[in-house]
């Protein structure tokens, strides 16, 4: 049995890998959870699967929940101190790193050096700080499983060849609600418009990013650092079904792909189990009823976003963490209605326009460059007529 603490359990990853767990009870124990703002899903998944420690984001929300939990609860933390108390449980085995956003660098890196191993499903954990935990990784020798549907896919399709064979990685993209729609159409988006994710059920962040594909271009920049290879080594497929995740060719012009529906059980359950694989009650993947599958080049002038990340990227140092710091910020701001859809991108390359990009050599390297991304970003935002 493998003892799991899940940072982020009321998000949409969260969720699905407490499905795992409860569909594999033999396999599978909570002793960590930590939650955002959904108290009565966290207080519900308490009960449930009785942790022994969990954890939310303010003193205010640790007391409700521990006053309806009553005495029979675990211990009940809170804030950053409470989320890297639960990264770094005695018990736990694995850590699941689900928390959406820069919030959750500091648990994974805590949890990475406290010798646990990780199923990293936060993007921004690598986007922002990628050299720094990699380096954590390999000086604490522990395993960084991907969850991510698209590197679960390149490291299943890397698995029995060699690295220097790889040509390049191919990272597919559904395109997402705005696949083919025009700039001139874009101006009108609605946060409800763009939430409207075709194929995936995810949080409302990683929807708007998936609308802008900035989380392609995030997952392009977390592919460099979790697989060793370089930014121009790695490409983005429009793939509008969503059923081959990704891909990876070699240098003999073979190409590797792993195809399956568009369900995040499955990179979730293959992170938790690896290299064994677990009995999910799901779909069976059904070609022939599909008739056909397409892929396309991404159109980098309606998706201002994707090529953003790719600058970063070259750029190094501190720019990905500014570029992710400004993208939350602008998400943030357009789902509460200051901005249009459009100004997003414009409000992430205003940010990085006026950085002052360096090395990053330590943690509070990062956390300071990811502050003054949300403040320059911020201030953009307020002074836009």
């Amino acid at each position: 049995m493998k003892n799991l603490c899940i940072l982020g359990s009321t998000g949409s990853i969260g969720v699905s890998t407490l499905d795992v767990v409860a569909a594999h009870p033999d396999c599978y124990r909570v002793v960590a959870l930590t939650g955002g703002g959904n108290l009565s899903r966290l207080e519900e998944q308490i009960r449930r699967f009785r942790p022994l420690v969990a954890a939310v984001v303010s003193d205010a929300d640790a007391s409700r929940l521990r006053e309806a939990l009553g005495p029979d609860r675990p211990e009940i933390l809170s804030g950053i101190e409470g989320l890297i108390a639960c990264a770094t449980c005695a018990e736990a085995e694995m850590v699941v790193s689900a928390i959406v956003g820069a919030a959750g660098l500091m648990p994974t890196m805590a949890a990475i050096e406290a010798g646990k191993d990780v199923a990293l499903a936060n993007k921004e954990v690598l986007v922002t700080a990628g050299p720094l935990v990699m380096e954590a990784v390999r000086r604490r020798g522990v395993n960084l499983y991907p969850v991510d549907s698209e590197h679960s896919a390149v490291f299943q399709s890397l698995e029995g060849h060699r690295r220097s064979d790889v040509r390049r990685l191919i990272l597919t993209a559904s395109g997402g609600p705005f696949c083919h729609r025009s700039l001139s159409e874009l101006k009108s988006v609605t946060p409800a418009d763009a939430l409207a994710h075709p194929n995936w059920s995810m949080g409302r962040k990683i929807s708007i990013d998936s609308a802008t594909m900035m989380n392609k271009g995030l997952e392009v920049i977390e592919a460099r650092w979790l697989f060793d290879i370089p930014g121009e080594r790695i490409s983005v497929h429009i793939h509008p079904q969503s059923i081959v995740h990704s891909m990876v060719e070699y240098v003999d012009g073979s190409v590797i792909a792993q195809l399956g529906i568009p369900d995040m059980k499955t990179p979730i359950a293959y992170a938790l189990s690896y290299p064994e694989r677990l009995t999910l009650n799901l779909p069976p993947l059904d070609l022939c009823a599909l008739g056909s599958l397409t892929f396309e080049q991404p159109d980098f002038a309606r998706f201002p976003c994707l090529s953003l990340a790719y600058e970063a990227l070259r750029e190094g140092g501190s720019a990905p963490a500014v570029l992710n710091a400004a993208n939350e910020v602008a998400v943030a701001a357009f789902l509460g209605g200051e901005i249009p859809f459009i100004h997003i991108p414009a409000v992430i390359r205003a940010t990085l326009e006026t950085h002052r990009n360096g090395p990053l050599q330590h943690i509070d390297e990062v956390l300071r460059a990811d502050r003054w991304g949300r403040a320059a970003a911020r201030r953009i935002i307020d002074s836009t007529p």
